[in-house]
């Protein structure tokens, strides 16, 4: 154990993320007089700015980095300690960090988010996007590559591939469709035109209500080029600082060494089997694989599929897991099947005094029919304000419920240049077979999806500037009866605002 305990704080908060930051303001705010401390091997914060209440649970707010003196500048009571930690005691309400120090607490969050899940730990020319560090890394390789192969099919893959340009990507991705975490394969026909178009095509509105996608098999590719040509076939139109923001391009140049605009050719339904350095590749006793590339790379990439890819780099987007590492030795944490610590609707560990916030932990609680967990941001500021709420709550001696925003699953990004809003279970999450679904789109200008179940309304995806977001949650946490409506609850030429409002 360390050789000096510097200080015992009443709150020590691990991690300087929007979980940890969201959670220090509450405490702040609820116990001025407290001494709070915040451990974070970063110089920088991620703090919450423009927040608007959009609906009743729906946000938005975009996140900014700051230096940390920002957050003592703004709260007298708050220590900051730029060291990473290195054990936890639970017994002894301790924290020890890397530089040999020891913090005592009287209640503990942990806050340290999660850390990428890299294709291989061993291998050059695969990077990883979690943290800043790693964005600024990875603008400075592109403006050297004539080709890039990028694997994963979350949040940061797709805002990758759309914003390369000037530089061939090759995306693979596991499923039948892009965006699987966040939409089906209609909204990725809706979403996927916008990678070969250089602005969207205004068209007429359409309404169906029902509809069917015929996908690209896993051994075939759409390619998709900014002068709009396409060709394949297609379907249809090391200590990891905090997560990056959602609008973590802004202000990055991400331009390759190529005057092609953008070209992005995707894979479907494939994994990476194994990646060779061009050494490798030389060394290899496969003449097959050798023949499948062309070119001399320094890097090459073999499909499950069986294709092989040359490339510059290869870019690792797919997933993230949480990061418990330092926490779990010694001590006694439930873990949950995805390996974040168990919490509790009071964000409670199974340890005594320790709670956890955002990305490391795993809602454990039963949830409501229309919220799940999914490791996004605005999750980790919900979780660190009511793990604030909940901390100091026990401390006063006071009850508390479960917030109010855990009733309903909601989330405000931006993909391919859309405003994206998902409501409820909007990807029909555990529903089985028991629903329906209605849907309208207008090309190159919005897509509406609602999913119905028993006549209510229980999820829905819009995508453009539908301006129904409002309206759609207030009938979702409503449990209106709809059946009346028919499909003229999508009809583009009846203002269903003056129905609901």
């Amino acid at each position: 154990m360390a050789d000096k305990i510097v200080k015992t704080f009443k709150f020590v908060v691990v991690g300087g993320g929007i979980a940890g930051v969201t959670c220090i303001e509450q405490l702040s705010s609820s116990l001025p007089s407290a001494d709070i401390a915040l451990i974070t091997a970063g110089s920088h914060i991620k703090a919450v700015t423009n927040y608007k209440q959009v609906a009743k649970v729906l946000e938005e707010f975009d996140v900014e980095e700051q230096p940390a003196s920002v957050l003592e500048e703004k709260f007298p009571n708050l220590t900051v300690i730029h060291s990473a930690v290195k054990t936890l005691h639970t017994q002894s309400h301790l924290v020890e960090t890397a530089d040999g120090n020891a913090y005592g607490y009287e209640k503990l969050c942990i806050c340290s988010g999660a850390r990428p899940k890299l294709l291989t730990q061993d291998k050059p020319y695969v990077l990883g996007i979690r943290d800043t560090d790693s964005a600024q890394e990875f603008q400075k390789q592109l403006i050297k590559a004539r080709r890039i192969v990028v694997v994963g099919n979350g949040g940061i893959a797709l805002e990758l591939v759309y914003e390369v340009e000037g530089c061939e990507v090759i995306w693979a991705v596991k499923d039948k469709a892009i965006g699987n975490t966040f939409f089906d394969a209609g909204a990725a026909q809706f979403l996927i035109p916008s990678l070969g178009d250089d602005k969207p095509v205004r068209a007429v509105p359409c309404k169906r209500a029902r509809y069917t996608t015929e996908e690209p098999t896993a051994a075939e590719a759409q390619t998709f080029t900014s002068d709009r040509h396409m060709r394949g076939r297609c379907s249809g139109p090391t200590e990891p600082g905090s997560a990056l923001g959602p609008d973590w391009h802004q202000g990055l140049v991400l331009k390759g060494a190529e005057r092609a605009s953008r070209r992005v050719s995707v894979e479907y339904q494939c994994e990476v089997e194994k990646i060779f350095t061009s050494e490798e590749m030389l060394n290899s006793q496969s003449q097959t694989l050798r023949l499948d590339t062309e070119g001399n790379w320094p890097v090459y990439v073999l499909l499950t599929t069986g294709k092989t890819f040359g490339c510059d780099f290869v870019v690792s987007a797919t997933g993230v897991t949480p990061n418990t590492e330092p926490f779990l030795h010694g001590n006694n944490f439930a873990v949950a099947d995805d390996g974040g610590l168990r919490v509790d609707d009071h964000m409670a560990t199974s340890e005594p005094d320790v709670y956890a916030a955002g990305d490391v932990c795993t809602a454990c609680w039963e949830h409501s029919p229309l919220w799940q967990q999914m490791r996004l941001w605005t999750q980790a500021r919900q979780m660190g304000w009511h793990a604030g709420r909940c901390m100091a709550a026990c401390v006063l001696a006071e009850a508390i419920e479960l917030d109010f925003c855990f009733e309903l699953f909601s989330h405000i990004t931006t993909f391919f240049n859309y405003k994206v809003v998902l409501l409820g279970k909007f990807n029909a999450q555990g529903l089985g077979s028991d629903y329906e679904l209605l849907l309208r789109y207008t090309k190159g200008q919005e897509y509406v999806k609602v999913v119905l179940q028993g006549g209510r309304m229980v999820g829905a995806v819009l995508i453009g500037e539908t301006d129904l977001e409002e309206t759609f949650e207030n009938l979702i946490l409503n449990r209106m009866d709809l059946t009346p409506y028919g499909e003229d609850l999508l009809n583009p030429n009846v203002d269903i605002e003056d129905y609901f409002d």
